[in-house]
C-alpha cells in the first residue's frame, strides 16, 4: 500500500490497481493529477468527509471522467459547490451507514465536528480508516461547559468504535490544541485495533513526535507525521518506508 500526503487531511492511497483519494481540497505537489494522468489504475474512489473548505473543494471535479465513485458526507449535498459534480457518480453517506459495490465496502461513523469518518475495506482485505474531523477537540481556552460537551461527545462516539480494526488509520493530531493535541489520538489507539497511525490536520506545525504516553498505549504500531506535500510512504503491514 502506497500513501501520498496531499495537504491537511488529504491523502492519495494506492492498493494494487485501486486509487483512493481522501479530502483533497489542495494538492500543491500535484500528486493526484500525476496519478490520474498516468492512468495505471482500474478504479478511482474520491472521498470527502465533510464540507469544510479544507476538506472539500471543487478541484476534484476534474477527475470525474475516470472516477468510479465520489463518496461524500451527506452535509456536502447542501452546498453550492457540489452542483458542479456529475450527480450520477455521487453517493452521499450519513453517519452509521454502509455502501458497497463490486470492489470496496464503506462504513461510516459520526464526527465530533461536521460530517463523517470512513472505514473502507479493499478487495485485498486491507482496511483504511479516515477520521475526517472526528477528534477530541479539547480547546484549552474554551469555556468549561464547552470543554465538557466536547469531551463527552468524543467519548460517546469512540465507544461506537470499540475494537474497530484498520490497517492504516488517519487521525487528527492538531497542533492548535497545544498540550491537548494527543488526547484524542491516545484514546483512539487504546480503544481500537489499528496496525498503523498517520497524524493529520497539522498544516503549519512541525513533525509530531509521539509522547511517552502515546507510545505506551500504541506500543509497537508505526506512526507517520507528514508535513511536506508530496511525501510518500509504503506500508507493508508492519512499518512505513520511504518510497
Amino acid at each position: 500500500m502506497n500513501i501520498n500526503y496531499l495537504l491537511n487531511s488529504g491523502f492519495l492511497i494506492r492498493d494494487e490497481n485501486i486509487l483512493l483519494v481522501f479530502d483533497d481540497f489542495e494538492d500543491p505537489a500535484g500528486v493526484v493529477n500525476a496519478a490520474y494522468d498516468k492512468g495505471d489504475f482500474d478504479k478511482l474512489y474520491v472521498f470527502a468527509t465533510h464540507a469544510h473548505f479544507d476538506h472539500f473543494g471543487t478541484r476534484i471535479r476534474a477527475y470525474a471522467p475516470k472516477t468510479t465513485r465520489y463518496i461524500f458526507s451527506s452535509d456536502i449535498k447542501h452546498t453550492k459547490r457540489v452542483k458542479l459534480f456529475p450527480t450520477n457518480k455521487i453517493t452521499y453517506m450519513k453517519h452509521y451507514s454502509e455502501w458497497q459495490d463490486d470492489t470496496i465496502k464503506v462504513l461510516t461513523y459520526d464526527s465530533t465536528d461536521v460530517g463523517v469518518s470512513f472505514l473502507v475495506q479493499l478487495p485485498s482485505g486491507k482496511k483504511i480508516f479516515h477520521a475526517g474531523d472526528f477528534n477530541w477537540w479539547h480547546w484549552e481556552d474554551d469555556t468549561p461547559e464547552n470543554i465538557e460537551l466536547a469531551d463527552k461527545a468524543f467519548k460517546r462516539q469512540l465507544k461506537r468504535m470499540e475494537g474497530m480494526e484498520a490497517d492504516v488509520a488517519f487521525f487528527p493530531v492538531d497542533g492548535r490544541l497545544g498540550e491537548s493535541q494527543e488526547l484524542g489520538a491516545i484514546d483512539f489507539v487504546a480503544r481500537t485495533k489499528i496496525k498503523s497511525f498517520v497524524a493529520m490536520h497539522r498544516v503549519d506545525y512541525p513533525i509530531w513526535e509521539p509522547s511517552k504516553k502515546f507510545l505506551s498505549v500504541a506500543k509497537d504500531i508505526p506512526t507517520w507525521s507528514p508535513i511536506t506535500p508530496g511525501e510518500q510512504r509504503a506500508f507493508d503491514g508492519e512499518k512505513f518506508e520511504e518510497d
